[in-house]
């Protein structure tokens, strides 16, 4: 199907007008300083996460506003205003001092998405303890691997998952002095050596100051997996507050009369950045569901809970996709205006698709854990080229680079200016997000940097109107024959086959032309795995990328190795073709 190479907008059009129309303007005229003036901040010149989320709306006119409604399908709805959620994260940074932890000590968290956690997080974060999420659904050794990495002292989970993932293991993380258990069946918990949460919390003080926490101070602790070996822990500070409250405007064009759906869960940067912060910053109410995905289930909310603007991945879109457009159509989305992804590049099909079944195109945006915030974006106002992850927001700089060699070894940088040339993209440094370390690791931290510049590891290329493109991470380019082809690319074309619902692309080596095309590829509801239909979407990959870049073998499975935050894990699917090791699985979806 040929579809014009832009998606154009009008003002006129939109129901809610952005917060920024004049892209050049916006970011001329930008300083994070002005950003800082729109919070409160602490006295003294202090600055904390949780007091800009909650304290400052619930000593105002928001006191009563719902921050957070919790939904599912076993318990009736909680709503949460910001005068509630303040008492209660007051209540939580009080237990925390009763167990003499405080600034700068360690808190985990691992449960599903159900109001203790998010308590906890925020309450922590008062206290000037240093909070790392973690996904339920890993299992006891990833646990305990990040445990002792980050020496946590506090863990809070439930009952039921204690018992099944740390209890065996407690006694290998010398450091965990207090675990925290919210009871799933009912409570108080009996569990030896712990302590149930409710019952700590029934006694505390709802009162409390904060603690005198500055921009520098670390707030956050977040784990991404490690190509191979220990994951990495990137740590971030409270200052980060800033990038969060600047990009829940900019990139996700959050009001105040809004109703948020953030899909990710907690364990994963988008969850607590997007899931819990900004929007809360912004004053907004936000729904939390508690359900894991189902395309019913999700339709049905964003119609009933009249969601204005949904935050989700590309995973559970092409899942979206899967379950068929016509699914889709039986609800009506009135008051939905905007709809954002992020996780991975979204394929140009996934944008149109949105315009088909849900009446609005899907904006995709650009960053990584280490960024702390959304730095590329698709946003309300402007112009979408499908496939494109848009354009760097205000306060941020990004640039193409190369990196030039001396004596065999990289000695400096050369930003491309020329369009249309690849390159690794790389961001100025200095933005309040911008991780402050590798926990335990300095000299991997340093490498990330050169010239003043923050080396991301993606490599992409700039058009020449400012929209950058994803062509894929350094370590996953195929070369083939003379070629540098970028599996995003490969996986786009095959995505744009009807009987196509994911596609993974990775470098199969080759004697001849160093490495050729290998995709692996799994179904819409409906189609047959068979050979007739193998030839069929090889024909259709020739015909869109040409000989050359077109895969040459094809292989289907049901679903695709992805992590929990939706990226397909392109590595596993190579060690897994060539029978090599692979490496860090502990963000592995389950089943995968």
């Amino acid at each position: 199907m040929n579809r014009p190479a832009q998606i154009q907008k009008s003002l006129q059009d939109l129901p809610v007008t952005p917060h920024w129309s004049d892209y050049d303007a916006e970011r001329k005229n930008f300083s994070w300083s002005a950003v800082r003036d729109q919070l409160t901040g602490l006295a003294g010149g202090g600055l904390n996460m949780a007091f800009e989320a909650v304290d400052r709306h619930a000593r105002g006119i928001l006191a009563d506003k719902v921050a957070m409604r919790f939904v599912s399908r076993a318990n009736p709805a909680l709503d949460l205003s910001y005068a509630e959620l303040a008492r209660r994260t007051n209540r939580f940074a009080n237990v925390l001092q009763t167990l003499g932890v405080g600034k700068g000590d360690r808190l985990f968290v691992m449960a599903g998405r159900i109001p203790e956690l998010y308590v906890a997080v925020l309450g922590a974060l008062k206290n000037g303890t240093v909070v790392t999420p973690l996904f339920s659904a890993f299992g006891p050794e990833p646990i305990a691997t990040r445990i002792n990495l980050g020496e946590g002292q506090v863990l809070v989970t439930t009952d039921v998952l204690y018992r099944r993932k740390v209890k065996a293991l407690r006694e290998k993380m010398p450091s965990l002095q207090h675990v925290l258990l919210v009871a799933e069946e009912g409570g108080p918990t009996q569990e030896p050596d712990t302590y149930d949460l409710a019952s700590l919390m029934d006694r505390a003080d709802d009162s409390y100051s904060c603690a005198p926490t500055t921009a520098d101070d670390p707030a956050l602790l977040h784990f991404t997996s490690g190509t191979t070996g220990t994951p990495k822990g990137a740590l971030h500070v409270h200052g980060a507050v800033l990038a969060h409250y600047a990009t829940g405007r900019y990139a996700l064009d959050l009001h105040a009369q809004d109703r948020y759906w953030c899909t990710a869960d907690p364990g994963w940067v988008t969850g607590t950045s997007y899931g819990i912060l900004a929007p809360l910053l912004l004053g907004v109410s936000s729904l939390i569901d508690r359900e894991e995905f189902d395309a019913q289930r999700w339709y049905t909310l964003l119609e009933q809970e009249h969601i204005s603007v949904w935050y989700t991945a590309p995973t559970a879109i092409r899942m979206l996709m899967k379950a068929g457009a016509e699914l889709a159509k039986t609800h009506r989305f009135e008051d939905l205006r905007f709809v954002a992804s992020v996780g991975e590049p979204l394929n140009p099909e996934a944008v149109w698709w949105g315009l088909d079944a849900l009446g609005l195109p899907i904006h995709d945006n650009w960053w990584q854990t280490e960024t702390g915030g959304i730095m590329i974006a698709n946003t309300p106002a402007f112009a979408i080229k499908p496939g494109s992850m848009g354009r760097p927001l205000p306060g941020i700089e990004a640039a193409i680079v190369a990196h030039l060699e001396q004596d065999g070894e990289p000695a400096r940088l050369r930003t491309i200016d020329t369009p249309d040339v690849e390159g690794e993209l790389a961001l100025k440094a200095g933005w309040p997000s911008m991780f402050r370390g590798y926990l335990n690791n300095e000299a991997r931290y340093q490498k990330c940097f050169s010239n003043g510049w923050y080396l991301t590891g993606d490599l992409a290329r700039r058009d020449a109107d400012g929209y950058y493109w994803f062509v894929g991470r350094a370590d996953d380019v195929i070369k083939s024959a003379g070629h540098l082809i970028g599996p995003f690319e490969v996986e786009s074309a095959l995505m744009e086959h009807p009987a196509v619902a994911e596609a993974g692309v990775i470098g199969k080596p080759d004697p001849v032309v160093g490495e050729m095309v290998k995709a692996f590829v799994s179904l819409k509801n409906g189609f047959a795995a068979d050979d007739s239909l193998r030839q069929d979407i090889l024909g259709h990959a020739r015909k869109k990328l040409g000989a050359a870049v077109a895969p040459k073998e094809i292989a289907f499975l049901p679903t695709l190795p992805r992590t929990r935050s939706g990226k397909i894990m392109r590595r596993l699917l190579k060690a897994r073709e060539l029978g090599l090791p692979e490496g860090d699985t502990s963000t592995l979806e389950a089943g995968a």
